[in-house]
């Protein structure tokens, strides 16, 4: 098998962990997130514009962390800058 062929799969297989552990750990956080808003809500409901506008601001930084992740791995697969010194050698 060639180099090609290994670079490719290797990149693929990276392309595929950092992917499933960039949204597992986000997920994660966001039903935390959410959890304890809830709980916080149940509290005070008095607080309540405070606590969602904290929770949706929240919740948007942890999204972005997911949507990074893609576009690293969007960059990985289809154009890897590893990829030309393996062409060149």
């Amino acid at each position: 098998m060639s180099d090609m062929f290994w670079f490719t799969a290797l990149s693929t297989v990276a392309a595929m962990i950092g992917i499933a552990i960039g949204v597992l750990l986000p997920a994660y956080a966001m039903g935390r997130a959410i959890s304890s808003a809830l709980e916080a809500l149940a509290r005070q409901p008095e607080a309540e514009k405070s606590i969602l506008r904290t929770l949706f601001i929240g919740l948007a930084m942890i999204e972005s962390l997911a949507i990074y992740v893609l576009v690293i791995t969007l960059i990985v697969l289809f154009r890897n800058p590893l990829l030309e010194y393996l062409l060149k050698s």
